[in-house]
């Protein structure tokens, strides 16, 4: 951010979004998918205080004792103009401390980085927001419309606590908005010394987190036994585990390989992606898993002694389908698992597909080549889902677009859910002067 940009601000955004980034970690906010742990309310007021600090009304809503989220809103210079919503969640999954370089709730810079649990997902772009907002009400910079901001709890559970929550008993909040951003798009990808490519997420997987059960009988474990249920789910879910779902080419995917292939020179074809993926270093995960549909077991259950066989036997599934083909997956499903399992859903929501087109993209890209010259703004499809699942039920149309120019060797998608999840201090800078071009843009 250039010195006449910010004079007479005071503290900036670049000052400041590492310190938040620090603080809001070292808030531990771990989401067991219960309500075991210690919930959001605790990063809820820290955000709350920080948004009163220069002038903002925000609101607290808790759903359930300590799953608390904030929404606040600030009014554009032509509020005619419909709002853009900028949401973040605040709880993280899990860490366990023993396995991790640096304690994961300490916040510490190590390596030019801040690490921790949330460092990329996402309490980065959290204080990124923050402390953008911030910088712009301490010198009076309002955005063009209006911007609704929300940080939700609950998300890495489904959002029911969270954003769903908002959503079905507090929709008056996000009247008048039609778009949004959150996480896990617009970070960069180094093409070469001439091209950085920035992924904006456009589309995300459905999903599908299933409980799968198989009744047989019970009886005693020094019998021949041909109706065991711990071996018949097994077999099922070594089938399922194995195997390989048919490519799918989505227009997201289309778009994406489009401008890949160009900025490699070299046509890429969907059905044989393993070299063009070898080239693609840390994102290869994330666009291997936007290929087809994926059906991954995460638990197995049966039993509660060695001398019985139990009369019946339970697993999980991570189930995550492409827009446009839950029918197809679910029908695979069965026809893998066979009769004798029954399949029922834990959690399910739907797929999500939009363009990579008009005004909002157009701001995304400007922002971008202003603070990186060589960026080139490209959709992908995230494997994953966000709270613009449930945003989308009020017509706001969802991208992924919290930036970051990342070093090349860094593996980010490893740090997604990973151990020494990290973010380079650079990057939150970086990140805080593209969203405060792309706000004036908007």
């Amino acid at each position: 951010m250039s010195e006449s940009r910010t004079a007479g601000a005071g503290v900036t955004a670049q000052d400041e979004v590492v310190d938040l980034c620090r603080d809001l970690i070292r808030i531990d906010t771990s989401n067991y998918g219960d309500h075991s742990g210690p919930g959001e309310r605790k990063a809820a007021e820290y955000v709350a205080e920080k948004l009163a600090e220069v002038g903002v009304e925000p609101q607290i809503f808790e759903s359930h004792p300590g799953r608390t989220s904030v929404v606040a809103r600030i009014e554009g210079e032509d509020r005619s103009r419909p709002g853009l919503l900028i949401h973040g969640h605040t709880d993280v999954v899990p860490a366990n401390a023993a396995d991790w370089t640096h304690d994961p709730f300490a916040g510490e810079i190590a390596d030019g980085c801040v690490w921790g649990r949330g460092a990329v997902d996402m309490k980065d772009m959290d204080a990124m927001t923050l402390a953008v907002v911030r910088e712009r009400l301490r010198s009076g910079r309002k955005p063009p419309r209006d911007v609704v901001l929300a940080f939700l709890a609950d998300e890495e559970a489904g959002g029911t606590y969270g954003a769903r929550f908002l959503v079905d008993n507090h929709p008056g909040l996000f009247e008048g908005v039609t778009e949004a951003i959150s996480e896990v798009g617009g970070f960069s990808f180094t093409v070469n010394e001439q091209l950085r490519l920035y992924l904006v997420e456009t589309a995300q997987k459905g999903m599908h987190w299933m409980k799968l059960t198989v009744d047989g009988t019970a009886g005693h474990g020094s019998m021949i036994h041909k109706d065991n249920a711990i071996t018949e789910l097994s077999e099922a879910v070594g089938r399922l585990g194995r195997h390989k779902f048919p490519v799918r080419v989505t227009k997201t995917l289309r778009h994406f390989l489009d401008e890949l292939s160009d900025a490699l020179g070299t046509e890429l074809d969907p059905e044989n992606m393993d070299d063009t993926l070898a080239k693609l270093g840390g994102i290869a995960k994330l666009i291997g898993a936007s290929l087809q549909n994926t059906a991954n077991p995460t638990q197995l259950g049966a039993g509660y002694k060695v001398n019985v066989i139990p009369g019946q036997a339970t697993a999980h599934v991570d189930g995550r389908f492409l827009p446009g083909y839950e029918e197809e997956f679910l029908a695979d499903l069965d026809r893998i698992l066979g009769p004798r399992v029954r399949r029922e859903d834990v959690h399910a929501d739907k797929a999500l597909e939009t363009t990579f087109d008009g005004a909002l993209v157009d701001a995304m890209q400007t922002a971008l080549v202003a603070e990186d010259p060589i960026a080139r703004a490209v959709p992908y499809m995230l494997s994953a889902g966000t709270d613009a699942k449930s945003f989308d039920d009020l017509g706001i149309r969802g991208f992924g677009f919290a930036p970051l120019k990342l070093p090349p060797e860094l593996d980010f998608a490893g740090m997604f859910h990973g151990v020494d999840e990290r973010v380079p201090t650079e990057s939150l800078k970086f990140g805080v002067r593209v969203l405060d071009r792309f706000l004036d843009a908007s």
